[in-house]
């Protein structure tokens, strides 16, 4: 008998309903929801990347949201077939963006800032190799036909004097501005 009654009573604890007013909480509100997080969408896209001199193709660069907006994620492609990728993500405790950058040479690239005047600038160091620290900025600078540029400088001299990387203009694949000609190599295309 007592078995008998645990076992209707488990039954019971199974079966019995939801008492009314207990619905499932919420879903939380998205974590990335600050005009800050938005302040690099100005990157999203598919590009296609071109010298500003000779309009020759260096790259192509795919920007794409991830993690619910809260980080954007890079895969660049070169003209010579050299690739990477980047993480970006605005960090709201330290109040700044950073980007991860990792190329499929091995290089991992640290750097971090903001918006200044209209651009994203970022900043980091990279070891030389003959010893010493080598300072690196990038600056994408959106423009009013939707372009945007990116100027990576590196510094021999703790940023005394600066010297050009990597300059290139980024067109959205398929934009009235995309010739869709074939990578030349033009540069060596290792630059995001």
């Amino acid at each position: 008998m007592a078995l008998s009654l645990l076992i209707g009573l488990g039954l019971m604890a199974t079966v019995t309903p939801p008492v009314a007013g207990t619905a499932p909480p919420p879903p939380p509100p998205p974590a990335c929801t600050a005009s800050e997080h938005r302040q690099f969408d100005f990157w999203v896209g598919d590009w296609v990347v071109k010298h500003p001199e000779t309009g020759a193709e260096q790259g192509r660069n795919t920007i794409t949201r991830e993690s619910g907006g809260c980080a954007l994620h890079e895969h660049w492609r070169g003209g010579r077939g050299f690739e990477g990728h980047s993480l970006n993500a605005y960090d709201r405790q330290r109040g700044h963006w950073m980007q991860v950058w990792v190329g499929a040479d091995g290089t991992v690239l640290r750097l971090e800032g903001g918006l200044k005047e209209g651009a994203m600038v970022l900043e980091g160091e990279q070891p030389r190799a003959g010893g010493g620290i080598q300072r690196q900025r990038i600056r994408w600078t959106p423009a009013a036909d939707g372009s945007v540029s990116q100027h990576w400088q590196v510094s021999d001299d703790d940023g005394a004097s600066w010297s050009t990387s990597f300059l290139g203009i980024y067109r959205r694949v398929g934009g009235a501005q995309d010739s869709g000609e074939p990578a030349s190599g033009d540069g060596d295309g290792s630059a995001p």
